[in-house]
């Protein structure tokens, strides 16, 4: 076993008496020893659990025959870091969390691993960690938080994080006052767990167990369910089956099963960040992964589940529909799956699904009665950007599918976020938000509250914005981000002017700057670059070294 080489022989007397002075045995020392890379804390609502989660799959781990060997990790709120500098770190910790797992395995000489994250950069964090690591590795996710009820309408539709950014702009707008939105403020997130709806944290949780990461019911589960319990001791004791057969997360992470997300990714209506995490981890893995791939794979997939925030549904009403198995199991019948990719079952994918049933025929719909027939995101393409940017057209309204209007330029998501507010953006107006990307912002900051405010303000049928900055998988409406390359590396949303015509056609794939190309020439002759917005600490360091949205935003 590996970690032969931290425990056997003479010479590692003295590393088995440190290993002694944590508390094992000579019996647990023999076994193999399952790192456990616990994301628990108390500042993220969805990993204030995880604790319990840890204790159950050390159980599981002890039941097999392994020795757990657990280790904490960071992790971001992307809610509570959304919309001051705080969100400048989201993005930028996925790496941190991928370099710190991989230290903390390789300098112990571990056997295999347990990962429990459970909330937006920490799931992807720790893929990447797998598939550089390559040890055999499960994932057991803290699972979703419950929707709140409106106290001012328990028989209303139910609420969650999304309802308190809207409400802000209701507020400001004058269509809200400050007592009810105090309401929602109580209600809207009853118990731990990630984001209720299919907002990134629950979007990377549902594709982990998709890729075939996690166990059935990774992806859906309540966090508050003793059923989640169950499944990280069942987590702990699989972890001694893939470390026997050697299951590791090459033998996972082929081509075929990030084909295999990327169709249910589609089906669910994801986040748009999903295509920047599954485009790092694929780096990773060694896989190739281009953004065209996602439009070839969303004209042919049906979205079947709407979920928050484009639709009335919440994660805990697709784990009772039949979770994340049942979809796959429609889109079978379609041909968009290839059921003979191995999962951390052991098994394949066509075998996990064999007793896999939908429960609910309008959360998870058939093939003949999606809810669109194209999956839920979509790349767009253009002089606006070459290299791509990404929008989730599941939640944009039909009348904003084409849309075409004149720039109102903002160089900061807090310029843009206080003219939203002050009523300065008018209907058909196009809001760019620049040198917000990967190396400008730095760190790609998330634009929900901009978002949110014109959502809360009845604009979002009227209104679009883009960015080189990303979206919150809470985010609805035209709001195209990714886009590629961005602002500070000189891309052609620097040269954007207020007034000039921006022309979206979310059908076509197009985004077009209407300027002659003799006119960007010359406005690109006067470019300059500005000067980095942060000279120091971590990132400084980011800034000069992450790569661009199209190919995952990853450090090289």
């Amino acid at each position: 076993m590996k970690s032969n080489q931290v425990k056997q022989g003479v010479e590692r007397a003295p590393h088995r008496a440190l290993l002694k002075a944590c508390g094992y045995s000579d019996a647990e020392i023999r076994r193999p020893l399952i790192g456990i890379a616990n994301s628990a804390n108390t500042i993220i609502p969805g990993h204030v659990h995880l604790n319990t989660l840890a204790e159950a799959v050390k159980a599981g781990i002890y039941m097999a025959g392994g020795t757990p060997v657990e280790f904490g990790v960071i992790g971001v709120c992307d809610g509570i870091a959304m919309n001051h500098e705080g969100m400048k770190y989201s993005l930028a910790s996925r790496e941190v969390i991928a370099d710190s797992v991989e230290i903390v395995a390789r300098a112990h000489g571990l056997d295999a691993m347990v990962m429990i994250p459970n909330c937006d950069k920490i799931v992807p964090g720790m893929l990447m960690a797998a598939a550089r690591l390559d040890l055999p590795t499960i994932f057991i996710s803290g699972g979703p938080m419950l929707a709140g009820r409106s106290p001012n309408d328990p028989n209303g539709p139910r609420i969650d994080l999304i309802t308190v950014f809207e409400a802000v702009g209701a507020v400001k707008s004058g269509r809200m006052n400050e007592a009810q939105l105090a309401d929602i403020e109580e209600a809207a997130c009853p118990t731990c767990g990630s984001c209720a709806g299919m907002f990134t944290a629950n979007s990377m949780n549902c594709l982990t167990e998709a890729i075939g990461m996690g166990l059935p019911g990774n992806g859906t589960i309540p966090a508050v369910m003793a059923a989640r319990t169950r499944l990280a001791k069942q987590a702990g004791m699989q972890i001694m089956t893939l470390w026997q057969e050697q299951i590791t997360p090459s033998r996972i992470l082929t081509p075929q099963a990030f084909a295999n997300a990327l169709a249910v990714d589609m089906a669910l209506g994801c986040s748009t960040n999903t295509t920047l995490h599954l485009a790092a981890i694929a780096h990773e893995a060694g896989v190739p992964f281009e953004l065209k791939e996602i439009n070839t794979i969303s004209q042919k997939t049906p979205h079947l589940c709407s979920l928050s925030p484009g639709g009335a549904h919440h994660i805990e009403d697709l784990d009772r529909a039949g979770g994340i198995q049942a979809v796959l199991l429609e889109l079978v019948k379609g041909g968009f799956i290839d059921v003979n990719c191995m999962t951390v079952t052991a098994q394949t994918v066509g075998a996990n699904i064999a007793n896999a049933r939908t429960k609910d025929s309008d959360v998870i719909r058939s093939l003949d009665k999606a809810y669109h027939a194209q999956g839920g995101l979509a790349v767009l393409f253009g002089n606006l950007a070459p290299d791509g940017c990404v929008v989730k057209q599941s939640a944009v309204r039909p009348e904003m599918m084409r849309h075409e209007g004149p720039a109102r330029v903002f160089d900061s998501e807090d310029a843009a976020t206080a003219a939203i507010m002050q009523g300065s953006i008018q209907a058909g107006d196009v809001v760019v938000v620049r040198y917000e990307g990967p190396k400008g912002g730095p760190g790609m900051r998330e634009m929900l509250t901009p978002t949110s405010a014109i959502a809360g303000m009845q604009l979002d049928g009227e209104v679009a914005l883009l960015t080189d900055g990303r979206f919150s998988g809470g985010t609805r409406g035209a709001a195209i981000g990714h886009i590629s390359p961005e602002a500070a590396q000189g891309g052609p949303i620097a040269l954007v002017h207020d007034g000039d015509i921006i022309a979206i056609d979310i059908s076509a794939k197009t985004i077009a700057l209407k300027v002659d190309e003799a006119q960007l020439n010359q406005r690109r002759s006067q470019w300059q670059p500005p000067e980095p917005k942060i000279k120091h600490g971590y990132l400084a360091r980011y800034a000069r070294l992450v790569g661009s949205a199209d190919s995952g935003a990853v450090v090289k």
